[in-house]
């Protein structure tokens, strides 16, 4: 059985454990995460993220990943971004700042926001 790399995670996989998704061999765990990736527009999710937080007593950044926290900084911290310098900033694949994105978005504490041909990241409430 030859061992091979998930093209996403970067863990070791052999044999059975790879999946081919868009010419890439990828773990369970990332292809799950491809075939069923957040949506950033998901009025429901957005719901249920501002219920849980609250329930929770969260606000802001709290309770969120290091990786969101670092997005949602570099965003605050420069007014307006692209994907493209978020992903330059901060090394992460276009894949998974998607998946941050939607979640920073259900949160209500980033979205996008369209200056003539360019979308830029902005904190929400701007």
């Amino acid at each position: 059985m030859m061992a091979t790399k998930c093209a996403r995670c970067k863990e070791i996989i052999s044999g059975d454990d790879v999946y081919r998704h868009r010419d890439e061999n990828l773990c369970e765990d990332c292809f799950m995460g491809a075939m069923q990736a957040p949506k950033t527009c998901d009025v429901a999710a957005t719901q249920l993220a501002k219920k849980h937080r609250r329930a929770s007593g969260q606000s802001g950044t709290e309770g969120l990943l290091v990786i969101q926290k670092k997005i949602h900084d570099y965003i605050k911290e420069n007014g307006k971004v692209t994907r493209q310098q978020v992903m330059e900033e901060l090394n992460i694949p276009d894949w998974e700042l998607e998946k941050q994105i939607a979640v920073l978005r259900h949160c209500e504490l980033v979205k996008g926001k369209k200056e003539g041909d360019q979308v830029y990241l902005v904190l929400f409430n701007d």
